[in-house]
């Protein structure tokens, strides 16, 4: 009798385990963001002006592929945009213009070097980089 107990005891002790080992497995996973999965919400002006449009869709075009809609970030690929790394303050305008020139070196996230953007004209970086500094205002990053 006391052999039996045991052995229950035992399977009892394998099971819970592997149940509270099963339910981590299912919840870490929940919890991982997909690969290329939006880094932040972001919220967008439901009106956006000529110049606004012209930069959201030369940024679609250049930039979020990378960089994801509305500047959100791709988690695994590229940073967010719309973040408070990138206020003015910090990285001024000439930084994004030299980033899709000559390519930047990562420093700020684990993503890796960033390319140079190839064929973007000098008012397309304006418009991109005028869109993202509205996409930040929008969202409180002055």
């Amino acid at each position: 009798m006391k052999k039996l107990l045991v052995i229950g005891g035992l399977a009892a002790s394998a099971a819970a385990i592997w149940y509270v080992t099963q339910r981590a497995d299912e919840s870490a996973n929940a919890r991982t963001p997909q690969e290329g999965a939006r880094m932040v919400e972001v919220a967008v002006p439901a009106d956006l002006d000529a110049a606004a449009l012209a930069g959201k869709t030369a940024f679609e075009a250049n930039c979020a592929s990378c960089h994801g809609t509305d500047a959100a970030g791709r988690m695994g690929v590229a940073p967010p945009l719309v973040h408070p790394v990138y206020e003015p303050g910090h990285h001024g305008d000439m930084a994004f213009v030299m980033a899709a020139r000559q390519g930047v070196r990562a420093h700020h996230w684990p993503f890796g070097d960033m390319p140079p953007v190839e064929g973007v004209s000098d008012a397309d970086l304006s418009a991109i980089i005028a869109y993202i500094r509205m996409l930040q205002r929008e969202n409180g990053i002055n």
